[in-house]
């Protein structure tokens, strides 16, 4: 799968995943989502977000959940 929006370098914010080559890391706005605000008020909070930016946080998220094992406890 190929992300447009989703960006990782080195020489920014560790190489953290983030939207667009911006400084906002897709696990804070993955975890705005989490927090249950919507995309409306996540782009309120950042207005150089696009609702698309957030649309592909959350692919992108589901993707790298995918791709590893979660240290999950069995009850």
């Amino acid at each position: 799968m190929k992300f447009e929006r989703i960006t990782v370098n080195p020489a920014q914010m560790g190489g953290v995943p983030c939207i667009r080559g911006l400084r906002i890391p897709v696990a804070t706005v993955v975890g705005m989502l989490a927090d249950g605000m919507s995309t409306a008020e996540i782009l309120d909070a950042y207005p150089d977000l696009e609702p698309d930016d957030v649309q592909e946080a959350l692919i992108f998220a589901a993707e790298a959940v995918r791709e590893r094992a979660l240290p999950l406890t069995v009850s």
